[in-house]
């Protein structure tokens, strides 16, 4: 009986001795989650939904058609803002469209100046040397000359083009104030499509066709994914040799008996801290027990194993689900392989419950 005594004694001492020691060599938590981020879809504009693609946890690629706000409100404001641009240039004398003509014009001209500008020095320094007659020197002198009264002539056809459409052209207060409000009316035409802001999942889908769609007012929660990562809460005590870089074994309840890799991307060096007094200024809370809540800071970890983009990962599905973290610190052989026994010992475990 005695040398069980010894035996079991001993047993607690090592199991004790190893907890300290791996608590900071391979720390080990079950306070983990899986975290994605995620992003309300928002109408801008309300309207009635017309079409609902998004199935609830399906993958859809970045630009995908969520849903569709019935456009025909606003393509009428579209033609109606165009119907009053046009009223607006035949207001002050001309159509928008003579002065980009002009503008066009002018902008050919200056293009073909500055190339007869380059093959005019050519022909320059070629008199120079006395490797061409003078007649061929005078020509492209010529050409010059011409080149820049047409750019004369053209910028005189937008000057007068512009002075027509207004004292500054497209800068005339009407024409302005018309242009504004047709970009106005074409973005919102565009607002009635909701699309994946980026590669990743719809849940919380919350409407159907036939719905009103409230501006402002959230529709479904769109999951981003292509950056999963999981968040450990790590004591105190644990963080003290965790660094980025560190070499990470998961353990997913949604995966039960699978030990997924990973690697530390960050540590948060702050924790929440909530006990303020009424002036803001900290008010601690009275802790009566021998020893101390532990406070918790979240280190940031990714899965390296994680194929972002594909769909055929389900990992990007279970958000928030729990997980257990140990993480290497070091290269300690006997501790590592402590932690990865563990580990995997926990990976069993998942199964039951």
């Amino acid at each position: 009986m005695d040398r069980f005594v010894k035996i079991v004694a001993c047993l607690a001492v090592v199991v004790f001795l190893w907890y300290v020691v791996a608590d900071r060599t391979t720390p080990f938590t079950s306070n983990a989650r899986v975290k994605a981020v995620v992003t309300p879809i928002i109408p801008k504009v309300s309207g009635t939904i017309i079409d609902v693609q998004a199935v609830n946890t399906e993958a859809v690629q970045a630009g995908a058609l969520l849903a569709s706000i019935d456009p025909r409100p606003f393509e009428l404001i579209v033609e109606r803002r165009r119907a009053e641009l046009e009223l607006a240039t035949q207001d002050v004398g001309a159509s928008s469209s003579e002065v980009q003509r002009a503008q066009a014009q002018l902008a050919r001209a200056q293009a073909s100046l500055e190339s007869v500008k380059v093959q005019t020095a050519r022909w320059l320094e070629l008199e120079r040397k006395k490797l061409i007659p003078k007649a061929k020197a005078d020509e492209a002198r010529a050409n010059l000359s011409d080149a820049q009264s047409a750019v004369d002539v053209a910028q005189a056809e937008y000057n007068s083009a512009a002075s027509r459409l207004g004292s500054d052209g497209e800068d005339n207060p009407k024409v302005r104030s018309a242009l504004v409000n047709l970009a106005e009316a074409e973005l919102e035409l565009t607002y009635t499509e909701l699309r994946a802001p980026s590669y990743g999942g719809v849940v919380n889908l919350s409407v159907a066709t036939g719905a009103q769609a409230q501006a402002g007012q959230p529709v479904m929660t769109f999951i981003d994914g292509r950056d999963i990562w999981i968040e450990a809460y790590m004591t105190e005590n644990n963080v003290g040799k965790i660094k980025p870089s560190d070499t990470v074994s998961v353990v997913l309840d949604t995966h039960p008996g699978k030990v997924f890799d990973g690697q530390v991307e960050s540590v948060v060096s702050a924790a929440f801290h909530d006990n303020l007094g009424p002036d803001g200024l900290p008010n601690p809370s009275a802790n009566s027990n021998w020893l101390r809540d532990p406070q918790r800071f979240p280190v940031r970890i990714v899965l390296t194993d994680y194929r972002s983009g594909n769909s055929e990962d389900d990992v990007k599905l279970f958000l928030n689900g729990q997980a257990d973290v140990v993480i290497y610190t070091g290269d300690n052989f006997i501790m590592n392989t402590l932690g990865a026994a563990y580990i995997r010992i926990m990976s069993l475990f998942s199964f039951l419950y």
